[in-house]
């Protein structure tokens, strides 16, 4: 790398190929194409994914490298979820009657279900105040595990009913002139995990027909029908070694809120249309010629 004679420069970045990535799955789907009104599509996936850096760039320093030993960061990706289910159905009413009143309201009556699942994804466990190993090798810093601690509370005192316990962690040993870590934590990257998500949806839609080429669809949909309560990870910003965040190892936020943090206005949806959030109704008129 080289310099123009005489330039004044406040900082240099150097991007190199040295982060790597492992994806293996059992992928499995089951499809009923559609007879006597019903459809189901099914999917399933057993997976796990294995790098060293899940992001694109180091806004997520717990994404940082460690340049001259990248092992140091290997660990299960930002998004490693082991199992993840989705099921669609869609179902179009037998009407049981055939004249007068009732078969009218009876008829053009569908019924949507969507269920997703998955396992919990992974936590990434740092000190934000250690913004750098001594040797500048990493920019995030994660604490050394305290052997024979749990690494989980659970109690109805916490958000979800689990909790990470912070006397599990502690930090790596600290240059006393500095005050910086002298290497990496032992704690792999990763390797805690939050909550897992549930939630069903269901919508029904009724077609009038008003003329030959145009219909008016009548649709209610329910997202979230069981009001199933779904959470954020928990706070994974251990602080200081000296003053712990208070918010350590706590969800903060249902995980429509997590999904949609810092990313409205960049890409991410509003929490209303994100899944985790709580029971919403939505009704819609569809004009269709």
């Amino acid at each position: 790398m080289t310099f123009p004679a005489g330039g004044n420069f406040a900082a240099a970045n150097l991007a190199t190929n040295a982060a790597s990535s492992n994806y293996n799955a059992l992928q499995l789907q089951f499809q009923r194409r559609l007879s006597r009104g019903l459809q189901v599509i099914s999917s399933y996936s057993w997976a796990h994914s294995i790098d060293t850096g899940s992001a694109g760039s180091t806004g997520n320093p717990v994404n940082a490298l460690a340049l001259l030993n990248s092992k140091n960061n290997v660990g299960n990706s930002d998004f490693d979820i082991r199992h993840t289910l989705s099921t669609a159905i869609t179902y179009s009413l037998p009407n049981p009657f055939h004249t007068g009143f009732a078969a009218a309201a009876f008829h053009g009556w569908s019924l949507e279900s969507i269920l997703q699942a998955r396992s919990a994804p992974p936590i990434g466990i740092y000190y934000s105040a250690l913004a750098a190993l001594t040797n500048g090798f990493a920019a995030a810093t994660r604490p050394d595990v305290v052997p024979g601690a749990p690494f989980y509370l659970y109690g109805p005192q916490y958000p979800g009913g689990k909790a990470l316990n912070p006397a599990a962690l502690t930090p790596p040993p600290l240059d006393p002139n500095s005050g910086l870590p002298t290497r990496q934590g032992d704690l792999a990257r990763n390797s805690l995990r939050g909550f897992g998500m549930v939630q069903w949806d269901l919508g029904i839609h009724r077609e009038f027909p008003l003329r030959e080429a145009l219909k008016l669809q009548f649709r209610a949909e329910l997202f979230n029908a069981l009001n199933h309560s779904n959470f954020a990870s928990p706070v994974g910003d251990l602080g200081s070694p000296s003053a712990l965040n208070p918010q350590f190892g706590v969800s903060t936020q249902n995980l429509a809120q997590g999904l949609s943090s810092n990313g409205i206005g960049n890409g991410a949806f509003n929490p209303l249309y994100q899944v985790g959030g709580p029971r919403s109704v939505q009704l819609a008129l569809k004009l269709i010629f």
